[in-house]
């Protein structure tokens, strides 16, 4: 069973349609998704369209809450909640009830049985949608914060940084970012999972797009962010 898993697309209809088609050439069983479909890119609806068409498991993220309820104080640094708040309501602005009242209604996690191997899927941590846990986190932390559950795999999206560990037989995976990666690599960036005969593996794939022209459609949509933006996309990293 070949499973692929996406997370962090934040609106970049054209990092995950890179994606979807090199998922398509993997020939791939199933597609995970892991949240934060919607917010900061310049296509939220096409990305939740393309999401729901894959009629599959996904998961809530923090963007996604964002866009069901706004941006509260605390969750953000205060110099960024104005602007990031503006960045909401343009969201909002361009979808439609049905698809902010689809992201309202997702799971925070799933426990998932993947041919014998329990895999378990959230987008943060199992207890929140805006914790952080880096990839050099102590195997404690890791342990604690996100291996709560018994389970053979968990993933995870959130920190925008792919990596994958093994931690006391466990295996640990972050996703990277489809649509706003921020470790440097500007490709859009995903996991895959092999299960055969009750053996797992796993791998990170970086896929390739056309990022001028995110960046042109940031411009042609008047979104009220786009200097930042633009340069997240172009160097990969948070500015």
């Amino acid at each position: 069973m070949k499973v692929a898993c996406i997370s962090d697309i934040h609106g970049n209809a054209d990092a995950l349609d890179a994606v979807l088609h090199d998922i398509e050439t993997e020939q791939v069983d199933k597609v995970l998704v892991l949240g934060d479909i919607a917010f900061r890119g310049p296509e939220p609806k096409r990305s939740i369209d393309l999401i729901r068409n894959l009629d599959t498991d996904v998961v809530k993220g923090n963007a996604d809450e964002w866009v069901v309820r706004g941006i509260k104080d605390g969750e953000v640094p205060e110099q960024a909640l104005e602007l990031m708040n503006k960045e909401r309501d343009w969201t909002v602005s361009q979808l439609e009830k049905q698809d902010v009242d689809y992201l309202a209604g997702l799971s925070e996690q799933k426990l998932l049985d993947l041919d014998g191997i329990t895999v378990h899927v959230f987008h943060a941590t199992p207890d929140s949608l805006f914790e952080i846990v880096p990839p050099d986190a102590a195997e404690s932390t890791v342990e604690s914060k996100l291996a709560k559950a018994p389970a053979d795999v968990y993933l995870y999206g959130h920190i925008h940084q792919s990596y994958i560990r093994t931690i006391k037989g466990k295996t640990v995976v972050n996703l990277g970012s489809v649509g706003l990666p921020f470790d440097g690599i500007a490709k859009a960036s995903y996991a895959m999972l092999e299960v055969h005969n009750g053996s797992v593996s796993t791998s990170i794939r970086k896929v390739a797009y056309d990022i001028e022209k995110t960046i042109e459609k940031y411009h042609q949509y008047n979104y009220p962010n786009i200097d930042m933006m633009e340069n997240i996309l172009r160097k990969a990293a948070v500015q």
